[in-house]
């Protein structure tokens, strides 16, 4: 995870947490929200990763 989804991911549990305190149901489904997002980008560049190292594997590059 890189360093931005990581303060991301952080933003939302402290708006998460800050909801909850308060009573507003609103930023604490912001700070959710958030955690999702940062999950999900996540996910998305070790696909990427995955995907490029399934090309580079079968790349004959011995010949």
């Amino acid at each position: 995870m890189t360093d931005k989804k990581a303060m991301d991911k952080l933003k939302g549990k402290a708006k998460e947490a800050t909801g909850k305190v308060t009573g507003d149901r609103r930023m604490e489904a912001e700070g959710k929200t958030d955690q999702a997002k940062a999950k999900a980008e996540g996910a998305l560049g070790a696909t990427g990763d995955r995907a490029k190292g399934v090309k580079d594997s079968l790349n004959d590059d011995d010949r």
